[in-house]
């Protein structure tokens, strides 16, 4: 790979690396939210997201840290950027929030990113940031289905049979909705999700 020293490429990577470190940020923030309001496997969720910003965040500033190595100790890149604030009272609003941002990463700024990437001769550092929108897109979707759960009540309650599994200790209910308090450990309904089969 050549010098990222001056390029574009290299400010997108910073952009790229506070904008992962701070949607990380966001998302611990949402996960005890989302506790609070009683939504166990969407703090779950805030939390898995947050760690996958935190990877993906490593993965260009690593770009960084060998393209600039030669020159050792510190190099200081400058950028200009603007950056959501967004903390609500609400678990709704937040996976909307969070929804918006992961759209904003992967329909906009991540391609443009990889263009600019691929002009300036970094095809590896392109195909990073396509990638990348692969998992962004992924999480898109999943913050907009659990804000429609919300919105439709149907966080524990479906309108069919359906198997539901305690996060704490593992009992399986199968029923419209998942019990008030799981009858084997009793903890509430908060740590109770879909029982998904995914192996």
């Amino acid at each position: 790979m050549g010098r990222l020293k001056g390029t574009k490429t290299l400010e997108n990577l910073m952009k790229a690396f506070a904008g992962e470190s701070q949607a990380r940020n966001r998302y611990t923030f949402f996960a005890s939210k989302a506790k609070k309001e009683g939504y166990v496997q969407m703090q779950e969720i805030f939390l898995e997201t947050a760690a996958n910003e935190k990877e993906h965040g490593e993965m260009f500033y690593k770009y960084i840290v060998a393209s600039e190595a030669e020159d050792g100790g510190c190099v200081e890149v400058n950028i200009d950027a603007g950056y959501p604030v967004a903390l609500s009272d609400s678990t709704y609003d937040n996976l909307i929030h969070a929804a918006e941002g992961e759209n904003e990463e992967w329909a906009k700024l991540y391609p443009a990113f990889a263009a600019i990437a691929k002009l300036e001769g970094f095809d590896d550092i392109a195909s990073t940031f396509i990638h990348v929108c692969v998992a962004e897109m992924a999480h898109e979707t999943r913050y907009r289905k659990l804000a429609e759960n919300i919105k439709e009540g149907r966080v524990f309650t479906r309108v069919s049979p359906t198997k539901w599994k305690c996060g704490n200790c593992g009992y399986i209910h199968e029923g419209d909705s998942a019990p008030q308090l799981c009858p084997a450990c009793k903890h509430p309904q908060d740590y109770f999700e879909l029982f998904v089969e995914a192996y």
